[in-house]
């Protein structure tokens, strides 16, 4: 191999490498398809003063003609995760017409101070992400910084899904 061409493999090789480690600082407010596992959270539909929607009221009501898989209406959930401080809850309320997110309030319910602060920065970041989107089509893995608390937030969100159908 000659000079020129090494010279072009090592600029090569160098611009990949920085492209990677830039990678692995972005953040991350895009919402990926799946399906999240599911655990214990707590969850009861609730009417919204801010949407107006009222909320359902019983399971035996089934989904307006036309609308979607889940009943229109808020709910509200609460997820857990575990971070490096302990177990940690997040409160979660999503308003749905026709299967759509059109609203969402992240309420962060952390202990320790750290928890709080990247609880409080997913809940500022959350609705660029998931409003608009299919309720089924959300699995949100990191916003505004905060990966973990995404954990409690798409428990909370397969809760509400089950509530909701």
């Amino acid at each position: 191999m000659n000079t020129r061409h090494k010279k072009i493999a090592l600029a090569s090789m160098t611009g990949l490498s920085i492209g990677v480690a830039l990678a692995g600082c972005a953040t991350d407010t895009t919402a990926s398809t799946g399906s999240a596992p599911t655990s214990a959270a707590t969850s009861a539909p609730s009417s919204s003063a801010d949407s107006g929607t009222p909320a359902p009221t019983g399971a035996a009501e089934a989904p307006a003609e036309g609308s979607g898989t889940y009943t229109d209406g808020t709910y509200e959930a609460t997820g857990s995760y575990t971070s490096p401080n302990g177990q940690e809850e997040v409160d979660v309320s999503i308003t749905l017409e026709s299967d759509i997110i059109t609203a969402v309030t992240v309420t962060p319910e952390a202990t320790n101070p750290n928890s709080v602060n990247y609880q409080n920065q997913f809940a500022d970041g959350i609705a660029a992400v998931v409003v608009g989107q299919s309720i089924d089509e959300i699995e949100v893995s990191r916003v505004a910084g905060s990966s973990l608390t995404s954990g409690g937030f798409n428990e909370a969100v397969e809760t509400i899904k089950s509530e909701a159908s």
